[in-house]
Order: structure tokens, then sequence, then C-alpha cells
């Protein structure tokens, strides 16, 4: 039990390592929702109502949880994409749903996270499809849980802020799923905003797995490529302490600016993991993401 429990803690931190995973399996976490990293975890307000694994496909991996407050209505919507190289991790992973709904749900928003199918299953342009599916399915039933469809604001880490970004450079991949366009897009410290200008540089060997060897798929699924007029605003949160992840930022900023697209850079002095886990704790960078997502939802 030991061995397991030390495997899965070092999984969620470090995609790269390879715990054995069955086809088809997805990684829970053995220490259950709201209690791992207690220092990070926060207690729901009263009254809010938790709703686990809403289907919104046939498949096991494509379910999402509702964080509503008590008596919500017509409240704006925060979905979440939880990371994990694109091959592992969980809505309920430790310090990913539970301290942001607690720190948004008493300032009047319902969260919702969302799973989505994972390598070798499903590639990152059809995970990009899932969580388009995802967001549509929960905007045509949002008002049953106190939502307001038409203020969908999207946010993910990691591999889930590659996702998202890749859905607010390319909108129409929402509404081609039935989705509302969302307000905008909160980026945690993705570093593959480039997918080909990664490829083509030294790089780990987690994107190998993700994004192959065809320099077209490369491109078909790079938020830096897919950018338009039309590309929703966005924040990209990124960690000062990667070499990599502030530049991939920037560098969507910069050709978001000669779009005229709003695109703006936060880089953070915390850890990869830390920008996921510690955003809904009392801080300058909290209140930051907080201001961000509270214009975009007027």
């Amino acid at each position: 039990m030991g061995v397991r429990l030390a495997c899965s803690a070092l999984l969620l931190c470090l995609p790269l390592l390879a715990c054995a995973q069955s086809r088809g399996e997805r990684l829970r976490p053995l220490l259950g929702p709201h209690q791992a990293d207690a220092a990070q975890i926060q207690s729901l307000p009263a009254g809010a109502r938790v709703l686990r694994d809403v289907a919104y496909g046939t498949d096991p991996a494509q379910r999402y949880d509702v964080y509503a407050p008590a008596n919500a209505r017509g409240l704006p919507i925060i979905a979440i994409v939880h990371g994990g190289g694109w091959r592992y991790g969980d809505k309920d992973n430790p310090g990913l749903a539970t301290p942001k709904a607690a720190y948004w749900l008493p300032r009047g928003y319902v969260l919702v996270s969302i799973n989505y199918r994972m390598l070798p299953d499903a590639d990152p342009a059809l995970q990009a499809r899932d969580v388009a599916a995802a967001i549509a399915h929960l905007q045509r039933h949002g008002n049953e849980w106190g939502g307001d469809p038409a203020r969908t604001v999207l946010m993910g880490h990691s591999a889930g802020a590659h996702l998202v970004a890749l859905l607010g450079a390319r909108p129409s991949a929402l509404t081609e799923a039935g989705a509302r366009r969302p307000r905008a897009v909160v980026a945690l410290d993705s570093a593959a905003m480039n997918v080909e200008q990664v490829m083509q540089a030294r790089h780990l060997p987690l994107y190998d797995r993700a994004f192959g060897e065809d320099p077209t798929a490369w491109v078909a699924v790079s938020p830096w490529h897919a950018l338009s007029p039309a590309s929703l605003p966005m924040l990209l949160v990124c960690s000062s302490q990667r070499q990599d992840s502030c530049a991939q930022a920037r560098g969507l900023a910069e050709r978001a600016r000669d779009l005229h697209v709003p695109v703006q850079v936060l880089p953070e002095d915390l850890s990869h993991m830390q920008i996921n886990r510690e955003l809904g704790a009392p801080s300058d960078y909290t209140s930051a993401v907080d201001r961000f997502i509270a214009e975009a939802v007027r």
C-alpha cells in the first residue's frame, strides 16, 4: 500500500513518471477529494452543492463535477480542465477544484471540473474536442444548478492550460460543438503555446508522446497558430521558475497583439504545481486572476 501511495503522489506532481496505468483507466487520487494537501484545502461554503460525474458523452472519461453555492441562480461559470501531460490526471486531483471552489463559490460563481479522454486513447486534438463537448453540455444544463451559460470562463492547468488556450484561440471549435462563446480563458502554466516551436527545439519526451512526429499535427494543436481576430481574451499565468513557460506565454501574447486580441501574461514566482495549487489561497496572485475573471463576466 505504501508503494501505491508513493507512486500516486509522485505521478500527480510529475506527469513524466511512468507509473503503470492500464488502457482506459483514469488516475484517481488514493486520498479522497478534499483530503490531500491539507494546508491548501479550504472548506466549501455552507450549503454548497457538489454533483459528481455528470456525463457529457458515452465514454467513462467524459464526465464533469459541478460545485455550486447554495441557492445559486444565474451565476457565471468557471470551467476548469486538469493537467497531467495529456496522459494522466483527474477532475478531482488534490489542489485542483476544491480550493478554487472554496474561493469562487462565496464570490458568486459556479465551478465545473472536467475530465476528458487521455493518451493513448485520445490525442490532444481529440481531447480538445472532448473539452468543447463538455462546455456545450454544461452550458445546456447550467441553469439546472444555477449557472449562467452566457458567462462562462475556461480555466486549465498544464496540459489543461494548453487545451483551453487552443479552444480560446479557435473558438469556432466550441461553437461547432454546440457551445456558446465563452467570455475568456485563464491558462495556468502551459509551455506548449507554440507547439511547432516546442517540437523543433530540444524538448521533454512527454511532448513526443502527446504531439508525435507529424509537423502538420503540431500546427493543428498549436494555440499560437490557431490565433485569429476572433480569439477569446486570455490571461496566461506562467511560472518564472521554469525556463520555457513565460517565453511561450509572451510569444502567444505578441502574436495576439498583432491580431488585436487582448492577451495578458502574469508571471509568478511559483513552481508549476504551485501555480495550480495556490490559486484560491489568499494572495496577490489569486486576486489578479479574480479581477480578470470578474471583468470578463461583467
